[in-house]
């Protein structure tokens, strides 16, 4: 009755925060939990085939959202917490709204977010079959502290499952050790030929693993990323059992997976790696890959992801909520030749981290100053990023504390293309602007 009564609540919750405009992807679940702590433990009888699972720094939502959907295009009814709400009450949020109203819950699959600090937690109760971890890199210091303690966590977390088969980044030393744990049954993807200039990238995970020694890198892609040897040990990266190759970066993006081509309309390098590892564990659960570029096609990458909007000029919003993922957002940025204003607007909320020294480990001096109209900052922590451009000799041309204000003035000036690179919190109020304005340029 009780396990009724939370599913019910969690309904009503979730009807009246859509009602309100809310997203409603963690409320419910919490509300949920509270009513029957013991609500998500039955997901493995309730799932038929497997329940996968994806953790890792970077990418999480989208590769976490691209395995459901290419699971849903195969028929399969799929457990899935979409919005990214990936701690135990974004997972009771997704098992509510997808129960009936007598509180039955029946899925062929299960594909779930996980936050790394929760794994430990969620696998005590939640059992996965499937494990993607996509990177390590830092984020949130306040919260998760330095990389070493969220490798502790996830080793904690390998062994609170049981044997599960681990599909891991070989490009990254920091996740190709996982590999190495007991209970792992490991695959691996990865990138095998040099596809960006090694210029000089800030590496959050350059030493060895296992015996501390700094590493020989024969080609990096992105922070840590790439082709490694350790000259001391001979810890090196595995050949990929999931090998991409033959990759351009121009619009439509190429390249191969094992030898099959693939072509798609997201940016960023970055994304290669997240659709390898859905590639990957397709696979890895026994499904067929034939029609993977079919459903790359089809698939829409979620809010902040290179998320284009049409005004009198593309605006593109990018989620960028630490050092490796402004990076990368930059280095895209930097792909583009037409004449463009950038946004930045940095937040200090809880679920941001209130630490924001992490933005001077960011590579601002390399936004390329040949095509840059105009930059803007915006956002709690305004100041601060304003400050960071100074040092970086940028100038910013307007700090504004309204995200409206910000992209008002982009639309009006005679650059070709906006980018705005927002992290955590900043990200749905950017987007919720962003749809105002398109709302009140189709009403005129």
């Amino acid at each position: 009755m009780r396990r009724l009564m939370a599913i019910w609540a969690g309904k009503l919750l979730t009807a009246a925060g859509r009602l309100a405009g809310k997203k409603s992807s963690a409320s419910p679940g919490a509300v949920a939990l509270k009513l029957c702590p013991t609500l998500i433990d039955d997901v493995n009888k309730r799932v038929r085939r497997k329940v996968i699972v994806t953790c890792g720094t970077n990418g999480k939502t989208t590769t976490n959202n691209l395995m459901c959907s290419a699971l849903e295009a195969k028929g399969y009814k799929v457990l899935c917490n979409r919005l990214g709400a990936n701690m135990t009450s974004g997972i009771a949020t997704a098992y509510v709204q997808a129960a009936d109203i007598f509180g039955r819950l029946s899925a062929d699959y299960a594909c779930l977010e996980i936050d790394e600090a929760y794994t430990p937690i969620v696998f005590k109760r939640i059992k996965p079959d499937i494990m993607i971890i996509t990177n390590l890199f830092r984020d949130q210091l306040d919260r998760y502290g330095e990389i070493d303690i969220t490798i502790d966590i996830l080793k904690r977390a390998i062994a609170e499952a049981g044997r599960v088969k681990t599909v891991l980044n070989a490009d990254d030393p920091l996740c190709v050790q996982f590999g190495r744990e007991e209970n792992a049954d490991p695959v691996y993807y990865g990138i095998s030929e040099k596809v960006l200039p090694q210029t000089d990238d800030t590496k959050e995970g350059r030493f060895c693993p296992i015996c501390g020694e700094e590493l020989d890198f024969n080609f990096y892609h992105y922070s840590q990323l790439g082709d490694y040897r350790c000259p001391k040990c001979g810890y090196s990266r595995p050949a990929p059992e999931y090998d991409v190759r033959n990759i351009s970066l121009k619009t439509p993006m190429r390249f191969t997976i094992n030898g099959e081509p693939m072509e798609v309309n997201y940016k960023g390098f970055y994304n290669i790696y997240n659709l390898a590892a859905v590639y990957a564990a397709l696979d890895a659960a026994g499904e067929s890959t034939d029609d993977f570029e079919r459903v790359l096609e089809s698939y829409k990458p979620q809010i902040g992801r290179m998320q284009e909007f049409s005004f009198n000029k593309p605006v593109i919003l990018s989620l960028s909520k630490n050092p490796a993922g402004f990076n990368q957002a930059i280095a895209t940025v930097n792909t583009d030749d037409r004449k463009k204003d950038v946004i930045i607007a940095i937040n200090d909320l809880a679920n941001d981290g209130r630490d924001v020294s992490w933005l001077w480990d960011v590579d601002f001096h390399k936004i390329e100053n040949e095509k840059l109209k105009r930059l803007i900052t915006t956002g709690i922590r305004v100041y601060d990023i304003s400050l960071r451009f100074k040092y970086a000799d940028i100038e910013v041309d307007m700090m504004t504390d309204s995200m409206k204000a910000a992209v008002t003035s982009a639309l009006a000036d005679d650059s070709e293309v906006v980018y705005i690179l927002v992290n955590y919190t900043a990200l749905y109020p950017t987007e919720a602007v962003l749809k105002s304005l398109e709302g009140g340029k189709r009403d005129e």
